[in-house]
Parts: C-alpha cells; sequence; structure tokens
C-alpha cells in the first residue's frame, strides 16, 4: 500500500510540473500581444487583401474565380494575381481594379498542373494565399 501511495504521488507530481512546463510554454510562446495606442491605429488604416478561390480542385485550363475585397484601398486600385513558381512569386497577367465597395472578381485558368498557391497583390498589400490544385 506504501508503494502504491508513493507511485500515485509521484505521479501527481510530475503531471503538475507538466501542466506548468505546458502552461508556461503557452504563455511565452511567442504570440504577439494585442497593439495599442498608435500602433493599433497604424495597422488599422494599413491596406489590407482578402482571396478566396471558388474551386481547391481544378482540372487543367479550366476557368474558376478568385474573388475576395481590399480594406483601407481607393476604389479602382489595381490588384494584381500571382503564383508561386519554385521559390519565386511571379505576376501572372491578371490584373483587376477594385470596385467602389473594395471587392473584386477575377477569371482563372491554370495549366500548371499539382498544387499551386495564389495570392494577391495591390496597393502595398498582399492577400493571404489561397490553394489549388491542377488535375
Amino acid at each position: 500500500m506504501d508503494r502504491f501511495r508513493r507511485a500515485s504521488a509521484a505521479a501527481l507530481l510530475t503531471a503538475v510540473a507538466l501542466a506548468g512546463a505546458v502552461g508556461g510554454a503557452a504563455a511565452s510562446s511567442g504570440v504577439p500581444a494585442p497593439p495599442s495606442g498608435e500602433r493599433a491605429q497604424d495597422l488599422a488604416t494599413r491596406p489590407a487583401l482578402s482571396a478566396h478561390a471558388t474551386a481547391r480542385n481544378v482540372s487543367a485550363w479550366e476557368e474558376f474565380r478568385i474573388h475576395g475585397s481590399a480594406r483601407n484601398v481607393g476604389s479602382g486600385t489595381p490588384v494584381t494575381l500571382q503564383q508561386k513558381q519554385g521559390k519565386r512569386w511571379v505576376s501572372l497577367p491578371v490584373t483587376m481594379r477594385t470596385a467602389r465597395s473594395g471587392e473584386y472578381t477575377l477569371r482563372v485558368k491554370l495549366g500548371m498542373k499539382g498544387e499551386n498557391a495564389l495570392r494577391m497583390i495591390g496597393a502595398g498589400a498582399v492577400s493571404p494565399v489561397v490553394r489549388t490544385t491542377v488535375n
């Protein structure tokens, strides 16, 4: 019985130590604190782009659309589609101007088979990467 109590106490101490280590790691995980003051205002007024594809999988040269919106950008601002080719982002000959609402829609046809990483750029902003697989 005494051996069981020592084993249970050791397990409990180990669990507490692990919980403390995990909690400490989460607290110092490098996740930035929310911005405050002038920095928050700078982030709120920076140009930003969103991008979404209407299809996750397409056949070669099948048309799909990429749509999104531009924030803190004037209407009529050109946005350009880029494709990752190797280690470089290459601008494709697909440019669209934003509407008054800041939204845009592009028709896209890709022939490069496999997973394609795409993004939009414009007004100094870069959208998150959109992935579409071409079969």
